[in-house]
């Protein structure tokens, strides 16, 4: 194959541009693992890549797509051999190395994940960065020693695709989820999730006291900004916020006094260049932790030329769950 279809991004006199073409094979970027990409996902930084509103490409010409499943085609990696499927995310795709809109990819045999037994192709990129970003939330409030009886949990973004499989794999440990959103007529698929209370984000929005009342043991927040220094206000004592987003901005307008007089913790969430140990055992736990037939009823499936429209929707907010991609 001397060329395949890619979603390329091209540098514009006005920012940049992106479309479905045709790419040549002997420009992809060094790596040791050549993978026949199947499924891919829209993403929020997806969205933001293909719409050139946030600079989160700083390679011309990229291939956009920060995730991808497949199975590698040839290999000189010691771990990997050809047949073998795999995940790959973050590390850079879609913004430094080409990405995963692309029926190849070549990458680095270390950034690979085995896909885990029971999991398909396509549900591991139903799941995506965004689930996996999810995961490593849970992970961390489980790390801080939070459990259900510690509290209720919060869940801000709640009707993206972070938020939805956040609800998903904290209800199924038991914990009393509060999704926290701005579609309130989303409210019958979030309690479908597992949401036990939805509130309106506009509980969370407005100036942050230095402390609130306390509402929350813990929390997963997508958003940022003002929305999570309310979280961090209103965050019980002793108890813990993972960040994984900024949708709402990336400043924080608190102060320290959840830090210093509740011992509240922020944990930063990174998804790209996290540990690969930690990677396996998120994805590993979302294989076991996730409800199958809750990640069907939150994902709708595209093909790769539809990738355009779908990320502007992600970034204006309009779409509910997750959105599967068809590469081949």
């Amino acid at each position: 194959m001397a060329t395949f279809r890619a979603v390329r991004i091209d540098k514009a006199d006005k920012g940049s541009t992106a479309a479905l073409t045709a790419f040549d094979e002997a420009e992809l970027m060094d790596g040791d693992v050549v993978v026949r990409v199947e499924w891919s996902t829209v993403n929020y930084k997806d969205g933001l890549a293909l719409t050139g509103k946030a600079p989160v490409v700083r390679r011309f010409p990229m291939i956009a797509g920060i995730d991808f499943s497949g199975t590698v085609l040839s290999s000189s990696h010691p771990d990997w051999k050809a047949g073998d499927q795999v995940i790959g995310n973050g590390w850079g795709m879609g913004e430094t190395h080409l990405g995963a809109y692309a029926e190849r990819a070549r990458v680095k045999g270390d950034w690979l994940v085995r896909l885990p037994d029971g999991m398909s192709a396509r549900e591991a990129m139903a799941i995506g960065t965004a689930g996996y970003t999810a995961m490593l939330s849970v992970l961390a409030l489980e790390r801080h020693g939070l459990n259900p009886q510690s509290g209720p949990v919060v869940v801000t973004g709640a009707a993206g695709g972070v938020g939805s499989v956040a609800i998903a794999l904290l209800s199924k440990l038991g914990y009393h989820v509060i999704a926290s959103t701005g579609r309130l007529a989303e409210e019958p698929y979030l309690r479908e999730l597992g949401a036990a209370e939805v509130i309106d984000r506009a509980e969370l929005s407005g100036p942050a006291k230095p402390l609130a009342k306390e509402r929350w043991a813990g929390g997963i927040d997508s958003v940022g900004s003002t929305t999570l220094a309310n979280l961090l206000s209103m965050t019980k004592y002793r108890g813990a916020i993972a960040a994984c987003g900024l949708a709402g901005g990336m400043d924080l307008p608190t102060s320290v006094a959840p830090f210093i007089l509740r011992g509240v913790c922020l944990y930063g969430i990174d998804s790209v260049m996290c540990p690969i140990e930690l990677r396996r055992q998120a994805w590993s736990r979302l294989a076991t932790g996730l409800d199958k037939e809750k990640l069907a009823e939150i994902t709708q499936e595209i093909p790769l030329d539809q990738v355009f429209d779908a990320g502007a929707k992600v970034v204006a907010g309009q779409v509910r769950g997750r959105i599967v991609v068809k590469i081949s």
